[in-house]
């Protein structure tokens, strides 16, 4: 097995470790590979769509990074059909967009909140 060496943010580390203790990882590595073969299943699924589709993605983020959502959301105003912003307690926030078009247009728009550090999380939801 390769050996690759990793740095996170401590924030990200503590994080890990609460996950790695709450679902019985034996150690950070186990969790990384887990981790990984998650992102390469669902990378591997959603490069395996074609044709226009129509779903949901959710993003959320803190108040003070709503503006780097709204830019994203403009670059992809052709595919989005509704938008739903709602804060979540005194500075949580979470987007909901309802969008159709063709599938790698909605796989760009996903990857590009993955990409950015200030949005927590981006999931799509194919309907």
């Amino acid at each position: 097995m390769a050996i690759i060496s990793l740095s996170f943010p401590e924030t990200m580390v503590r994080e890990m470790d609460e996950i790695q203790e709450s679902l019985g990882y034996t150690g950070r590595s186990e969790l990384v590979r887990a981790g990984v073969r998650l992102l390469i299943q669902d990378t591997k699924e959603k490069q395996g769509m074609s044709g226009d589709l129509s779903a949901v993605i959710v993003c959320t983020h803190t108040e003070e990074n709503e503006e780097k959502v709204t830019k994203i959301k403009h670059r992809f105003d052709n595919i989005v059909r509704t938008h739903i912003h709602n804060k979540i307690g005194k500075k949580n926030c979470v987007e909901l967009f309802l969008v159709e078009g063709e599938a790698s247009t909605v796989t760009k728009m996903v990857e590009e909140f993955k990409k950015e550090d200030a949005i927590r999380s981006a999931k799509l939801v194919m309907i």
